[in-house]
Formats: C-alpha cells, structure tokens, sequence
C-alpha cells in the first residue's frame, strides 16, 4: 500500500524521541512536512529536522506551563503556513505513591494533567479553530494508553486518569465535528520501550513489563509509527472516535 502525504503540515509533539520521533520519520518518509515539537532536547529535534527534510522545522514548548500549548501551535501556523494534522504524543508518567505528602502528590498530579491533558485539549482547541477557518478537513490523533482502560500502579493514578481523559476528548470531538470534516482517532500503546518506561523498568523489572504481553518481545517505537501514518492519510477516516490498542496482546477491549 503506498501512502502519500505530501504537501501536508503535521504537528507532532514530543517528536524528538521515542514514539514521537518514529512516527515523524515514518510520516515524513511518506512526504508530510513535520513541525516536530521538544521540550529540553533540541539538539535532537533540530538534528532530526534536518535528516527528515520536507522542510520539517523543530519547535520548543514547555507543556507543562499553561500558557506554552496555545503559544505553540499559533507560532507552527505562523512559520508553516497550515496545519492539518495535529499529533499529541507528548506525555509524561511521574511516579508518585499514595504515601507522598498531599503536597508533592498534588504537584506530580497537576504537572501530569497539564502535559499529558490539558495542554493536549487546548492543542485540540487550536487545531480545531484553524481546521474551521480554513474550511477544510483535518484530523486529530491522540496517543493515550491502556492504562486508560485497565489501569495502572498505584504510583501511577495521574497518569491513567489523564491518559482515560484524552480519549473522552477524542471521542467528544469526533462527535462534535465530524459534519466540519474533523476526525479524531486514540491510539492506544501498551508498554513500550522507550526512555520515558525507564524508570518503570528500574522499579519493576523488564520482566514484570513483559509478563503480560502476548507476543514474545515488549511493544517499539517503530510499531506504532505504521499504524499512525495510516491514519494520516485518511483512509481509516470511518473510524473517527475509535481507539486503536498497540500493546502486544496485553489488554483487549
């Protein structure tokens, strides 16, 4: 199947590791010109801008400061002219048990709502402003978790609350603005092996991380990326407000 997605603008945010950066290099290998959103590794971003090509650009915000989400996407419009597809990949999973102070616990709760939820919904708001404006199409994908399913550790509560939010937000807004041309996915990883699971594996164990998967190796990065490109390029456009679970057989819903 050949997937072409030239002249399109595509945001991916915390695209320059992990999943971020295989589904950018997926999508730019199909044409699409990446803003590619980071946070604190801009060596890594702009480095990987420039093997992407396309005129992909790399694009700084701190998503964990209310203000950086809006400030975003309005400076990615204003250098790239468009954008029609919005990815939020950008996320966070900061351990914190229910023994913390209701202080530090609170802080770690607030800190992962505003990354991993609302700076993700008010990405969500401006894409879906700029898709009404312009009058045309455009689509929405949200990187949640099966977490937001199944639940996960107790240090982890933040995370799947915010991760179950992200794909109520999906489905409301491919309910609400399907008619307008805007469909909204959820793509749904299990655990995958990227830096971010490292603290987890040096908490629980690589082998606590795989006991539950099917198959006979934990989830990458690169088999997330194929599926996503897929849904860029519209031709999975009736599913709009599905949930696609990549988790190596380790949750079924």
């Amino acid at each position: 199947m050949y997937i072409n997605l030239s002249g399109l603008n595509i945001l991916v945010t915390g695209a320059s590791r992990g999943i971020g950066k295989a589904i950018s290099t997926k999508l730019a290998e199909a044409g699409a010109t990446i803003a590619l959103h980071y946070n604190k590794n801009v060596r890594e971003a702009e480095n990987l801008a420039s093997i992407l090509g396309n005129e992909s650009k790399a694009f700084q915000a701190d998503l964990s400061k209310p203000d950086e989400a809006a400030k975003l996407f309005e400076r990615v419009v204003l250098e790239m002219g468009s954008v029609e597809i919005l990815i939020n990949n950008a996320g966070i999973a900061l351990s914190s048990p229910i023994s913390a102070s209701d202080d530090d616990w609170i802080k770690a709760w607030d800190e992962t709502m505003m990354v991993n939820l609302t700076s993700a919904s008010m990405l969500c708001k401006k894409a879906i402003h700029h898709f009404l404006q312009r009058k045309a199409s455009g689509r929405i994908i949200n990187i949640s978790s099966r977490a937001a399913f199944r639940g996960d550790q107790a240090e982890y509560l933040a995370y799947a609350a915010s991760k179950a939010g992200l794909v109520s937000l999906t489905k409301s807004i491919a309910r609400a603005y399907g008619k307008e041309g805007i469909k909204a996915f959820v793509v749904a990883p299990g655990f995958v092996r990227t830096d971010m699971a490292l603290e987890f594996m040096e908490q629980y164990g690589e082998e606590h991380a795989k006991g539950d998967v099917a198959l006979e190796r934990l989830t990458e990065p690169k088999d997330l990326a194929p599926l996503v490109t897929f849904i860029a390029s519209g031709m999975a456009d009736h599913s709009t407000g599905s949930t696609f679970d990549v988790n190596a057989g380790s949750y079924m819903h």
